[in-house]
């Protein structure tokens, strides 16, 4: 564990802060277990040129409170790859097959897919040390990226957020920051119930058309290769997207994109949170100052975890949708119910939750369990 992380640890983790070479292959990585009273920790690998380990540590933690939220008998765990995602087929099976071997022995995380790694990934690991979740489905799984598990609880936690910004879902016009997996089935779930998508951005860009982006057309280009921003608007820089004019805002790319250098750009009534830390703490407190609703990543975003969960048991896709729609409507509403009524941001009174959940459960388990 380094010292930033060391600085971050709390009364809830890190269990253990596991780092992992193997120079034959290129694998850098590092595996964080936050918290495993519980149950085994889940959580996505992270794939990218840039990340650390105070990023797993971080973004572990977040699964350990999204997890406790949605009453799921998991911890919070989570891996990140120094590497680039897009390098060759053949190279990235050599690496991902490599960490699987690696994590072998580390039975108290579940790895699913995240930013940069998909449900191939997963089945490559699983055929090399039989668990994971995010699978195929002609491994039995429910390929959360495919029916946009993330996104289809995006679209309700926004839905019952509305009522308390004065506005309502038709003709709400919203932007996407990342269209990726998250991002592009929220933008589809949105825009089949009368919003309007008037930008999207991507690490090339951000494309803009206040009068409303073709989705279907958007998702065709992307899952066809191609770029989206090619034709069909307005092409802008891509920090352009946080000052886009919009009802809703939602980050969906990589943490800290919205921080205290540039928290004053955005222009939005409510910040639905696709992405995992997509905003700073001062950033956060900023934007409520200013009378802006945003909604925590890990009360917004379970929807992925959720549908891992109920993989994991043997469930179904349709049961894997119903669970999502159900868990993560309950909670926003108790989330901004218990916000409003002591006077505390959403985060708050969503961390209070989550961790009053953990350390209940810490409280009933054998020291060697807890710290496993």
């Amino acid at each position: 564990m380094n010292d930033s992380v060391f600085a971050l640890a709390d009364e809830l983790g890190p269990a253990k802060m596991v780092h992992l070479y193997e120079p034959a292959v290129g694998l850098k990585a590092v595996v964080a277990v936050d918290n495993v009273a519980i149950g085994p920790s889940i959580g996505g690998i992270r794939m990218a040129p840039d990340v650390s380990a105070e990023e797993a540590f971080r973004l572990a933690r977040a699964m350990t409170l999204k997890n406790a939220a949605a009453g799921l008998s998991h911890g919070g765990g989570k891996a990140v790859i120094v590497a680039d995602p897009r390098m060759a087929r053949g190279e990235k099976e050599r690496l991902i097959r490599a960490f699987a071997v690696a994590i072998r022995e580390l039975g108290d995380y579940i790895p699913g897919p995240d930013m940069g790694t998909d449900e191939t990934c997963m089945a490559w690991i699983h055929d090399e040390i039989g668990r994971g979740v995010g699978l195929p489905r002609e491994l039995g799984g429910i390929p959360l990226d495919e029916i946009g598990a993330t996104g289809w609880g995006l679209f309700h936690a926004i839905e019952v957020a509305l009522p308390h910004c004065g506005f309502g879902l038709e003709g709400a016009r919203f932007v996407i920051q990342g269209f990726g997996a998250v991002g592009m089935h929220a933008a589809r779930f949105l825009s089949e119930h009368g919003a309007v998508l008037v930008a999207a951005a991507t690490s090339q860009g951000t494309l803009h058309d206040p009068k409303g982006l073709d989705v279907a057309r958007l998702i065709r280009t992307r899952a066809a290769g191609g770029n989206i921003l090619a034709g069909g608007g307005a092409v802008l820089p891509r920090e352009a997207v946080l000052e886009i004019d919009c009802d809703i805002w939602i980050p969906a790319a990589r943490p800290d994109v919205v921080n205290e250098s540039n928290v004053d750009r955005l222009r939005a009534r409510l910040v639905a949170q696709g992405a995992n830390i997509p905003c700073t703490p001062g950033a956060e407190r900023r934007l409520a100052q200013r009378g802006v609703l945003v909604l925590p990543d890990f009360i917004a975003n379970a929807g992925g975890v959720i549908c891992a969960a109920v993989e994991y048991r043997g469930g179904s896709e349709t049961v894997a949708l119903d669970t999502i729609q159900q868990k993560i409507r309950a909670n926003v509403a108790a989330m901004l119910d218990a916000a409003k009524r002591e006077g505390r941001l959403p985060r708050e009174a969503a961390v209070a939750m989550a961790r009053q959940r953990v350390l209940r459960a810490m409280r009933l388990r054998r020291w060697g369990d807890r710290a496993a």
